[in-house]
């Protein structure tokens, strides 16, 4: 008598899906392949449980579910081979079983084949039988262990396909939860700034009027004070702006051919006044056009050129390189510059909200993390490395 499945074997068939549900075609077609093949009228796809046997495809009659004793595969579930008995009445271990005696069925000639999962689990047979003795020829038993591995293909099929659309409808849940949340952050972003910018600017005014005032112009003291109000409250103005430029940038994609050599030129156009007065030679190569929202790509390399002139070292005028090249199925856009670099721990956190690498140096902390958001959005990455001969190399890769 051979071996009971091992433990688990119920949770191995239970993924495929199939107990208690129709067939479907795939298994119905193997099954009357298999009765064709081997010149019988009836064949079963047998699926042996812990404690009953579910024929999940049959041909020849209609498919029921017995008791893992009344089993004639369950007799021989772990036998490796094509198992053939020309008439069961005469082999010991079927002669009392109910499909032969009469009790179920008179099963007389009876063939099978294992069905193994690639995980090497034994999960049933797939099996043919007749009323009448007969036996398989070599070519019969080689087709008929073929046709129970494309079974096990099969089910194998329906299972990473019910995986696959389980993943995707996880997938698009969470994009619809990240579509909410990017929409939640906006209103918030732009309720705050909103709030926050009508003080300041009443703030500002008052502030402005007061540096105006002649006690305060013919006192260097105050006169010092307000000017560091003015410039205190100016910086802030420009922070309140950053956090909803962040927050905006990136939620809303509108994706039209852009052709980024167009948009350096734009920003530099914009970054004339730095460009002049950190005496800059900048070198800009060929560019592709690329798939993606213009206003803010134009955000995504405003910041890194900035940063490219902004960060340079002491006596030193920048020189800094645009360039481009295909890469996989996408374009590599790079930025070199000559500056100081940026040390190995610091490059992954420089893209996080508020990260700054010199506190000497002006700004938010905001640039790099909104061109990391606008960047992943459409599709891409961004990463800064060192450049050849010193100095920072900051790219980003999008799409075709």
């Amino acid at each position: 008598m051979c071996t009971r499945n091992s433990t688990g074997v119920d949770t191995v068939i239970e993924q495929y899906g199939v107990l208690g549900e129709p067939a479907g075609r795939d298994l119905e077609a193997l099954v009357h392949l298999a009765a064709q093949v081997c010149g019988v009228s009836h064949a079963a796809i047998n699926l042996l449980t812990e404690t009953e046997q579910h024929q999940v495809a049959t041909a020849g009659f209609d498919a029921s579910v017995c008791s893992r004793e009344d089993s004639m595969c369950a007799a021989v579930l772990h036998d490796p081979r094509v198992v053939m008995v020309a008439d069961a009445s005469r082999d010991d271990r079927f002669r009392d079983n109910p499909f032969v005696t009469g009790e179920i069925g008179d099963v007389r000639f009876y063939a099978s084949a294992g069905l193994t999962t690639p995980q090497g689990v034994v999960i049933g047979r797939l099996c043919v039988f007749d009323d009448e003795p007969r036996v398989l020829d070599d070519e019969q038993r080689e087709l008929l262990t073929s046709l129970a591995e494309r079974v096990v293909d099969a089910l194998e099929l329906r299972l990473r396909s019910r995986q696959l659309e389980e993943s995707l409808a996880r997938l698009t849940r969470t994009q619809e939860e990240l579509h909410r949340s990017n929409e939640k952050l906006t209103l918030f972003a732009g309720q705050i700034s909103h709030d926050l910018r009508t003080p300041l600017t009443a703030l500002l005014a008052n502030v402005e009027m007061l540096s105006e005032e002649p006690a305060v112009t013919d006192d260097a003291l105050l006169g010092t004070l307000a000017s560091g109000a003015m410039r205190a409250g100016r910086r802030m103005a420009a922070m309140i702006e950053d956090i909803h430029a962040h927050a905006l940038l990136g939620a809303d994609l509108r994706p039209v051919p852009v052709d980024l050599g167009e948009v350096v030129a734009d920003v530099l156009r914009d970054l004339r006044p730095a460009v002049e007065d950190a005496g800059a030679h900048v070198e800009v190569g060929p560019l592709p056009v690329v798939c993606g929202d213009p206003q803010q790509l134009y955000a995504v390399l405003l910041n890194v050129l900035s940063n490219a002139l902004k960060f340079r070292r002491p006596g030193v005028a920048p020189v800094v390189e645009v360039r481009a090249h295909a890469e996989g199925r996408g374009h590599r856009v790079e930025v070199l510059d000559n500056g100081p670099g940026v040390a190995v721990e610091e490059r992954g956190r420089v893209f996080d909200l508020y990260a700054r690498v010199d506190p000497e140096t002006p700004g938010s902390g905001i640039g790099l993390a909104t061109a990391r958001r606008i960047v992943e959005n459409h599709g891409g990455e961004i990463g800064l490395e060192a450049a050849d001969g010193g100095g920072t190399l900051a790219w980003f890769s999008l799409p075709r």
